[in-house]
């Protein structure tokens, strides 16, 4: 197999500390020894990179000011005219990250994701602009939140980054140079080890996101839901889907997230029907997952009426 070009992804919005972090990275020999380095720069704030500061010298800086721009052949020329080792991108906060992944050169891969933020302007961000926050947050491994005030309110932080995404390290950076990391617990609202996991209704967006990321430690559990049926007349009369429609962050990213569910006998359930479900939860390959998914095998089924709340949220 070809060996993919390692991507260090940076987002965030204007003055969340993107390219100060950028320009520290590379001036540390342990990070940057002399690897052929391209920084894309799709904003530009106040600070200016420093070259002469830099540890390792093949470095390179092509800047994209339109989202236009920023397409698969551009990327691709890039990478053969500077025969790259590594990708380093300090992504415009007003884009769009899907525009990247889909743009991406099939021999990139981002290796790693980080969102950087001002913890004076994080909640108004995310009051004002809640879909490019929830876009920033969701696949970020790391929350670095610069200038934190001695007074921030980290219930609330904690609260909205984990309504996007679970497993995001969230980490304080206060301007006396000290670091504090998030440690709040964050349990979930439904026992993992219990006999049956039982999901209440407006617990399921939460379930589905868990089980997505977290899938492994699904494997071989039973579970209780109530779903909306879909029937797909390729699965045959013995399979349907089973799942909620979900709200991340606003109208335009609702979409319809079940699970393939396979019944011991021909089901009469019909598409639109409400269910309460039971069945047991094995990880397999299937055509609707275009690889490795959940896949519920029915024990017990129930007609239902619907939630009082037919749009799953997490909130």
């Amino acid at each position: 197999m070809a060996v993919k070009i390692p991507v260090y992804l940076f987002t965030g919005f204007l003055e969340g500390g993107k390219t100060h972090i950028i320009q520290e990275s590379m001036a540390d020999k342990k990070f940057n020894s002399g690897e052929k380095t391209l920084i894309l720069q799709c904003e530009e704030g106040i600070d200016e990179f420093d070259f002469s500061e830099f540890f390792g010298k093949n470095v390179y800086l092509e800047k994209i000011e339109d989202e236009a721009e920023l397409t698969k052949e551009n990327l691709t020329a890039f990478g053969k005219k500077y025969k790259l080792d590594r990708v380093i991108i300090e992504y415009n906060g007003m884009w769009m990250l899907n525009t990247l992944y889909q743009n991406l050169p099939d021999n990139w891969a981002i290796y790693q994701e980080m969102m950087f933020a001002d913890a004076n302007t994080f909640l108004s961000y995310n009051a004002n602009m809640r879909q490019l926050m929830v876009d920033k947050l969701l696949n970020a491994e790391m929350i670095v939140l610069n200038r934190t005030p001695d007074k921030i309110d980290k219930e609330e932080i904690h609260k909205v980054v984990r309504g996007i995404s679970r497993r995001a390290a969230i980490t304080y950076d206060y301007p006396d140079g000290h670091v504090e990391y998030d440690d709040i617990e964050d349990p979930l609202p439904f026992d993992i080890n219990a006999t049956v996991i039982d999901i209440k209704d407006e617990d399921y967006a939460l379930f589905y996101r868990d089980l997505s990321e977290e899938m492994e430690k699904y494997h071989d559990k039973t579970v209780r839901f109530k779903g909306l049926i879909a029937r797909d007349a390729s699965l045959g009369d013995r399979s349907a889907l089973a799942g909620r429609h979900v709200m991340t962050c606003c109208a335009d990213d609702i979409a319809f997230n079940p699970l393939v569910c396979i019944f011991n006998e021909k089901s009469s359930l019909k598409t639109r029907d409400w269910a309460t479900l039971t069945g047991r939860i094995r990880l397999e390959k299937h055509k609707l997952y275009q690889g490795v998914g959940p896949v519920l095998y029915v024990t017990h089924t129930e007609f239902a009426v619907p939630p009082v709340q037919e749009l799953a949220t997490f909130y």
